[in-house]
Parts: C-alpha cells; structure tokens; sequence
C-alpha cells in the first residue's frame, strides 16, 4: 500500500506566455484529466483561475505561487480545509460604478455559492498598478502603494478573515491584441503577482487577485484561449471560489497535511524549469518524477538538461497523464512503448538472424 495518496505538482508559471495556461483558465482542462488521474493535485491560480468561469474538484489544492514556492522548500505546509471566509479588498482607485458590480459578485457569490464572503474594505488610497515587460518578453509590474495593500489586508484578516482576494484597477490602454489572438503574454500576470506576493509573503494567508476593468462596448472575436476574459466584466468569481477551499500554509505539520515529501510528480513546460519552487524539489535527496511538456512553449528557454535535473520529456500534457498513471502504478514507462531495447525487438532480430 502507498504510504500516501499520490499527489502531482500542475505548475505552468504566470507572465512568461505559455501557449497552454497562459491565458485565462484554458490549463483547467488539464487540471481536471489530472484530477481523475492522481489521488491528489497541486496548482495554483493561474492554471484554475478562468475569469468568470471555474471548476471546483475536491483533490485539487488552490496554492498562491509565493506560498507554492514556500512549500517546494519545505518551509511552509499545507492544511486542506473545508471553507475559508474570504475577506476582500478592493484598489481606491476602482471607479464608484465599478466597485458597485464587484460588491455584487460578493452578494451573489455568499448568496448563490454559499461562501463565506465578507469583510471588504476599500484601501486607504489608490494601489497605483503599473506594468511593463522585461527583455525576455515576460509580463512584470510594479506597486505604487503596497503599503495600502498590507494595511487593508491586515484589517480584514483581524476582523476574521482566513483568505484575501484583491481587485486592483489596472492602467487603461493596455495592448490585449496579440493576447486576444491567443498570442503573446499576459500584460497583467506579472503585476498580479506581485500583489498576491506580497500577502502572503507579510500574512502567510492565501491570496490570489482579479483586475477590474470595463467591458468593452464594442466586442470583437477572440481567440478561445482568451474567450473566458469576454465573458463579463468580472475576474473575482473564479478567485473567491478557488481561495474559499485554498489549503492554509502552516510551519509545523500535523497529520493530513501535505509536505514537500509527499510530492510524487511535477508537471511543467520544458522551456520553464528555472522557478524557486521547481528547484526546491529538485534539489530533494530524493526528488520527484519530473515531467517536461514540450508543447508547452514559453518566452522563457531554461531546459531542465540546462540545471541537471533529471526528467522525462513528453510530447503533449495526454502524454504526461499517462506517465502520472504508469508512475503510480509503479508500471515503468519505458516497458509501455516500442524501442530497439524491448523484448519484442530482440526477439524479432534474433529469429530474422536464424531464417535461412
């Protein structure tokens, strides 16, 4: 019997334009094959998060990266937990009307859902949220005013709350064109991440954000990849769904928590094995299964044949399920596909030599 349920790391990183997953919600196909095939995944918001659109699975763990990459470490445990009370804040500088839908989505999230929804406040003055990229192409950003952050969020978690979700107002103007052809990066993933970031970093709480923005008055067609943005005006359903079952991170286990030891396998895009938390593990005495997904392309190009870990390389996310299910099965892959090496092959060459 296994000493414990088998237990796969999804990661596909924020910012870095990942053709699977780096838009909103379109790894969560992915995540539910995965759901289906492992007693139990681990992923973060990038992957779950599909705007107004969501999936819950009960064995999938809703980690911040910040906190994911505390766990890889093993600094940082998770605790599953049957529902938080999602506190929230909401950027001073979100126009009147707008904070008005989001305060709508609260009601109808506690009223349709069942969540524990509640406090909100407003910060104390606008974030001030900037983005920009960096030479590689990928998506950064910066905060004018994380103290605001820190200050709402610290009130909300004193008036009980166990998770925090953040809407920001983003600049106007940002070029979404090649993102909405199912191009390019994510202008916002990076600045979203450093607001995430940095509440869990200073309150050890999950986290996890959603922009506020305007629907458009005129929509035009757009790649499905980025379909899900279209859908309403609103990313805050799929955030406070995934933080009201989001795992609490604890420094001292207990039994039912989940160590960095119990990682059997880590899932990730080939071109993208430089991440914290992805080193962490490697650097194990004994390390998990790591699976390398080469369809997966990135503005990033760090190959795990570049650090020295040692992976399996795959075609496609179906072929990294099926060696989830063979690593589980304690069934050694190489045994399920035809090689010069198989005994099928040996046997064949040695009767072609013995024909007269």
């Amino acid at each position: 019997m296994s000493p414990h349920s088998y237990t796969t790391l999804l990661l596909v990183p924020t910012g870095i334009g990942a053709r699977i997953g780096g838009f909103a919600g379109d790894a969560l196909p992915i995540a539910r094959v995965l759901a289906a095939a492992a007693e139990r995944v681990i992923t973060h918001p990038n992957v779950l998060n599909g705007a107004s659109l969501y999936w819950p699975m009960g064995n999938v763990l809703y980690v911040e990266g910040y906190g994911l990459d505390r766990f890889c470490a093993g600094v940082w445990n998770l605790r599953p937990v049957r529902q938080n009370r999602v506190g929230v804040v909401l950027d001073a500088g979100i126009p009147e009307d707008l904070q008005q839908r989001h305060l709508h989505v609260l009601q109808a999230a506690q009223a349709t859902l069942g969540l524990n929804i509640g406090p909100w406040r407003l910060t104390g003055r606008p974030l001030g949220v900037s983005v920009c990229s960096s030479p590689s192409g990928a998506s950064q950003g910066s905060l004018a005013q994380p103290d605001a952050l820190l200050e709402t969020a610290q009130e909300l978690v004193r008036l009980g709350a166990e998770a925090i979700a953040v809407v920001a107002c983003f600049p106007d103007q940002l070029d979404f064109s090649q993102y909405q052809q199912g191009r390019g990066v994510d202008p916002l993933a990076g600045a979203e991440a450093i607001l995430s970031h940095l509440v869990v970093r200073e309150l050890g709480i999950p986290c996890a954000h959603a922009p506020a923005f305007y629907p458009d008055p005129d929509p035009k067609p757009v790649h499905p990849r980025a379909a899900a943005e279209e859908v309403g005006f609103t990313f805050l359903p799929s955030v406070l769904v995934g933080l009201s079952y989001a795992p609490q991170f604890v420094k001292t286990p207990q039994p039912g928590d989940l160590t960095a030891e119990q990682v059997d396998s880590v899932i990730a895009p080939a071109t993208a094995f430089g991440g914290p938390g992805l080193l962490h593990l490697a650097s194990r005495p004994r390390p998990p299964l790591f699976i390398a997904v080469e369809e997966n392309t990135t503005v990033m190009q760090v190959h795990p044949r570049q650090l020295g870990i040692p992976c399996v390389s795959v075609a496609s996310y179906l072929e990294a399920v099926g060696v989830v299910v063979a690593h589980r099965a304690g069934v050694a892959w190489s045994s399920l596909q035809l090689s010069p090496s198989t005994p099928e092959k040996l046997i064949s060459s040695a009767l072609e030599h013995d024909r007269p």
